[in-house]
């Protein structure tokens, strides 16, 4: 049985202005996407600036997410590491924390082969029982790529390596993926702008920075895909593809973080090198977010 089906929310880590991290609002940002029929929580990935946080604060961030979704719905942590003897540490104390399963991002900056790709995420496997979807980003990894028939190895021989959160938007080696899969990989979209996509192809759901703004829209093309409204799943995938852009005209999650403060969320600081966003794309954003509704 998949970890979740439907949009898991990339959820971001609210800042206060000395730095630390805020949980008053983290704790509101929760309840917020819960209550808007968010499928799962994906905590300290990306878009929640994990790799600006401390392995104290990593550990603390996934914890605390753990304990106020209160078993509502599925908490994801992000774990990985470009070292395997982080991402192990990291990823048993996020199975100690109470996280149901575990989001392992491709190694980045040192690269490795194919081999080392599998003996890294083998290692990791084996240090826990819990469950892991592997992250396949090369955009964040400095080009380096799962390929198909790695992620389907690693699928069909470590039993708690369940699926991929693809963000290649190589729809042809999805496709292969699951053509070499017959199965056995719960696939998930990485990119906003193809979900439907990926769930034609047999995905379980998305991984979304939409989620942040738009949790219930989200939840909505994933549900209706399912319950067999493919049309209706298509419209709403078609009507969001200007707000997406937005989301993306600069590194996430830049302006996720000012397309929430736009609809009254207090997000706090972005940790640097992260900077706010440039005037022209802020009201970019602002125009895409009220042609959609949110503002």
């Amino acid at each position: 049985m998949a970890i979740f089906t439907g949009a898991g929310v990339a959820i971001i880590t609210p800042f206060k202005e000395n730095g630390e991290v805020d949980y008053e609002r983290f704790a509101a940002n929760i309840e917020y996407q819960i209550a808007n029929g968010t499928d799962a929580i994906i905590v300290c990935g990306t878009t929640g600036e994990a790799s600006t946080l401390s392995h104290e604060e990593h550990i603390d961030v996934i914890a605390y997410c753990v304990k106020q979704v209160a078993g509502r719905v599925p908490v994801v942590a992000g774990t990985g590491s470009n070292s395997t003897e982080t991402a192990v540490y990291l990823s048993q104390e996020a199975e100690k924390a109470g996280a149901d399963a575990l989001l392992l991002v491709t190694p980045y900056y040192n690269k490795c082969t194919q081999k080392g790709l599998y003996e890294h995420f083998e290692i990791v496997a084996n240090s826990v029982k819990i469950p892991i979807i592997l992250y396949n980003i090369p955009g964040r990894t400095g080009g380096l790529n799962i390929l198909p028939e790695t992620v389907v190895k690693l699928c069909k021989n470590i039993p708690n390596i369940v699926g991929v959160k693809d963000a290649t938007g190589n729809i042809g080696q999805v496709t292969k993926l699951m053509a070499l899969a017959d199965g056995c990989v719960d696939l998930y979209s990485g990119n906003d702008d193809q979900i439907v996509p990926l769930l034609a192809l047999g995905g379980k759901g998305v991984i979304s920075v939409l989620s942040n703004i738009a949790p219930k829209e989200t939840h909505d093309i994933c549900a209706k895909f399912f319950e067999g409204d493919v049309e209706g799943s298509r419209a709403l995938q078609l009507n969001s593809i200007d707000l997406i852009d937005a989301l993306f005209c600069e590194v996430n999650p830049i302006p996720v973080k000012k397309g929430m403060e736009l609809m009254g969320f207090d997000t706090g600081y972005l940790r640097r090198p992260l900077t706010e966003m440039e005037d022209a794309n802020a009201e970019k954003l602002a125009k895409a977010m009220k042609a959609y509704g949110l503002i």
